[in-house]
Order: C-alpha cells, then sequence, then structure tokens
C-alpha cells in the first residue's frame, strides 16, 4: 500500500531510533524522504542503507536550535525534491534535570524540542502551501503528560509541544495543514539504551523496572511508533488535527 505516493517528506533526527524508523516507513509506502539530523556521519549511512535499498531519499545536516541552518536544510529538500507536504518533528535533546537546572539545561531542552519544532513549521509553511496541503507530526512523549522524577526540564519541554501542536493546528487549518503529536512510552531506542547506561543499569534491569509501566509490560520496538506516526501523517487521519495519540503501550492507563 502506498499511502505516501507523491507526498514529500522530512523527518528530523532521522539518523537514528524513532526518526529514521519513520524516515524508513514512509519511504517504504512511496515518500520521497529528506532525514535531517545533526550528526552528518551517521545520518549519510543510514541515507546510503536506504538508498541501496531503493528507496528515494536524500540527507541534509542541520542543528534544528539553528534557524538559519533549518531554513537553508528545507530549501536544499525543497530544490532537490519538490514542495515538503509532510513534517516529522522528530529531533530532541534529552536533558533531565530537575530545580537544579541551570540556564544552560533549559536553554538546551527548550531551543530543540520546542523552538526547533517551531522553526521546521516555520519554514516549510511555504513549502506545504505550495503543495496545497500539509501533514505535521510532533514527538511528544507520555513525559508531557506525567510527573517523572528528576525530569523537569524534559517533561516541560514535551508538555509545550502539546500546546504548541494545538495552537499549530488552529493557526495552519486554513491552508488545509494538519498538525498532530504522538506520545510514546519507552521505546527501546539508541537513545534509551544510552540512558540505561548512565543509570549504571542494564537493560535487563530496566526492563524489569519499566516494562511493568506499561499495560503491555513492555518497551516499545521504533518501528511500531514510526507506524503510528505514518497514520497520523497518512490521509487515513485526515479529520486528526490538534490531538495527541498516545503511542504508550498503556503507560498513561494505568
Amino acid at each position: 500500500m502506498q499511502r505516501f505516493e507523491k507526498r514529500i517528506a522530512l523527518v528530523t533526527g532521522a539518523a537514528s531510533g524513532i526518526g529514521r524508523a519513520t524516515a524508513e516507513r514512509l519511504a517504504s509506502e512511496g515518500a520521497r524522504v529528506a532525514l535531517l539530523d545533526i550528526d552528518a556521519s551517521q545520518g549519510q549511512a543510514v541515507t546510503e542503507a536506504m538508498q541501496r535499498g531503493g528507496r528515494d531519499c536524500l540527507f541534509v545536516q542541520a542543528d534544528v536550535s539553528n534557524e538559519e541552518q533549518v531554513r537553508a536544510a528545507v530549501a536544499d529538500t525543497a530544490a532537490r525534491l519538490g514542495p515538503i507536504d509532510t513534517l516529522i518533528n522528530n529531533a530532541a535533546a534529552f536533558v533531565f534535570r530537575s530545580i537544579e537546572a541551570t540556564a544552560a539545561d533549559w536553554n538546551r531542552v527548550l531551543s530543540v524540542n520546542v523552538m526547533g519544532a517551531a522553526f521546521c513549521v516555520k519554514h516549510v509553511l511555504p513549502e506545504m502551501q505550495r503543495a496545497g496541503k500539509g501533514a505535521i507530526v510532533n514527538l511528544a512523549s507520555v513525559s508531557g503528560f506525567i510527573a517523572e522524577s528528576n525530569s523537569l526540564t524534559y517533561s516541560t519541554s514535551k508538555a509545550a509541544l502539546l500546546g504548541l501542536t494545538r495552537c499549530m493546528a488552529l493557526d495552519l487549518a486554513r491552508w488545509n495543514i494538519r498538525v498532530n503529536a504522538i506520545a510514546p512510552g519507552w521505546v527501546d531506542t539508541p537513545q534509551l539504551r544510552r540512558d540505561i547506561a548512565r543509570e549504571k543499569m542494564t537493560f535487563e534491569e530496566a526492563l524489569r523496572d519499566g516494562g511493568p509501566k506499561h499495560i503491555l509490560g513492555r518497551f516499545a520496538q521504533p518501528s511500531e511508533i514510526a507506524s503510528a506516526i505514518a497514520f497520523l501523517a497518512s490521509d487515513d487521519a485526515s479529520f486528526l488535527t490538534g490531538t495527541c495519540l498516545m503511542a504508550d503501550g498503556g503507560y498513561t492507563a494505568l
């Protein structure tokens, strides 16, 4: 099923984890995809692997917290692929601090997780206007809905992203652009593995601790979140905007 045939998608934070899985999923359904990431080496490697598999994609390097880099990346993508009609705001800074958070901590987490998403939408908007339609999916988190210890900075940024999603849905509807968010629970990504190692735990220990927090009793795989993102970005979700899909394995239902 080629739900994204003739669609042009930009996926941020696409060098690994959910971003990579999403880029692969959209490309597998016919989209021409630009993979954007700050990590040029890994991003280019992923892109080349997809190209060898016959996917129509390219890599663009940018730090989403830098508006000029975002503007240039969007312009490059549009020049090479065509008007962008699908944007997946996946890039994130994982800053876990509580009251002791410094100005640098706050600047980092908000500049990437909130301002970065806003910059991407700002500069993709003219492309979506040219396309006559658009679908935007912002990667929120269960952390935007619940309180967790030592997660003040990260959770606040994800809660802000939910507000951004609703406001943008209202402001962009006039151009036939839908804006939604998705809130994953724990996902088995390289970032999660790094977070676990930082806590001096094994993956098995983390699974015993975190798995039961989800009704399904396990962590998600990136491909499972990518499937939900693809739904929100597709015409199957044509009447959904301004909402958040809880892809959390039942975490927030407990």
